[in-house]
């Protein structure tokens, strides 16, 4: 097997070290390798810039990855700092990961590929996202939309084999704390849209642009990666979580309405937010890495 994939990676830290490092190594796990991890940090406080300058750069080296770092003064946003990212990025498929998120299949590159080259038309491919703490729940299988713009976290909750949610399908759009995508998607529609930021719904919206220009949108749950909730955004003191989610959800609903009302997506009720109990890194410790056929 090739030992690396034509890959680009593109992680956003902000703060958080500990929660970085664990993506940062996690990926190093992968099998086969990316070829490519760039980093943009956005004026992280901390001592993840250390990190990332100094002891970072040599685990990748000697794994093999090329490995870019890009440091902005501030919090320019996650949709501008990954654009900033994808304008360098030299893979010919590109990986969003959240700083939050990190590896649970160690071949789930390999996974998500071959679903993006099954169909010429398939762009966008994401995992099955577990809460990183027994019994590994799940925390959304692919993500939809409601006739009225309701989010519904598909699987929320639920148990990691739940009957149901163990099929490759196409779906209505994907949260962006982990997809891999072809890299004609960028090329025909651009970047995310950075009215967006700093977070929230840039990725409902990229996925929607995707297929308003005809590409498809699909969950693979074989390929499955963890995820503590809201690590970067909603664990973030200066930023006004409620207010932002709710300010981009009025955006998106407005561009979007014309096509989301007529999907058959669930039902509102259906979309209910289950507020669930999570746990820090400091309780999970590192989950496990797991090889799956």
């Amino acid at each position: 097997m090739n030992q690396h994939i034509d890959t680009t990676i593109i992680v956003v830290s902000y703060n958080k070290l500990p929660y970085t490092r664990l993506c940062l190594e996690s990926l190093l796990q992968s099998r086969p390798l990316p070829g490519e991890i760039l980093v943009v940090d956005n004026g992280s406080q901390d001592r993840t810039i250390q990190y990332l300058q100094e002891q970072y750069p040599a685990l990748a080296e000697d794994a093999g990855v090329e490995f870019a770092l890009l440091e902005n003064d501030s919090n320019v946003g996650a949709p501008t700092a990954r654009n900033q990212a994808l304008q360098m990025a030299k893979g010919q498929f590109i990986s969003f990961m959240a700083n939050d998120a990190a590896v649970s299949s160690r071949n789930w590159l390999q996974i998500l590929r071959h679903t993006l080259e099954e169909n010429d038309d398939t762009g966008i491919a994401g995992p099955k996202m577990l809460f990183p703490f027994p019994p590994y729940n799940i925390e959304i299988a692919g993500a939809a939309i409601s006739p009225n713009g309701r989010v519904q976290y598909r699987g929320r909750g639920k148990p990691l084999d739940s009957p149901g949610l163990n099929q490759p399908e196409e779906v209505q759009c994907l949260i962006s704390a982990c997809w891999l995508m072809k890299r004609a998607v960028y090329e025909q529609i651009g970047g995310l849209d950075e009215v967006f930021n700093p977070a929230q719904y840039e990725d409902f919206d990229f996925c929607y642009r995707a297929r308003q220009a005809g590409w498809r949108v699909w969950y693979q749950p074989t390929a499955e990666m963890y995820h503590y909730e809201n690590v970067t955004t909603d664990g973030s003191a200066d930023l006004n979580f409620r207010y932002i989610t709710i300010r981009n959800g009025l955006e998106f609903k407005r561009r979007w309405r014309h096509i989301f009302s007529a999907e058959g997506g669930p039902a509102d009720e259906e979309c209910q937010w289950q507020l669930l109990p999570t746990q820090a890194i400091e309780q999970t410790g590192i989950p496990p890495i797991t090889d799956t056929e």
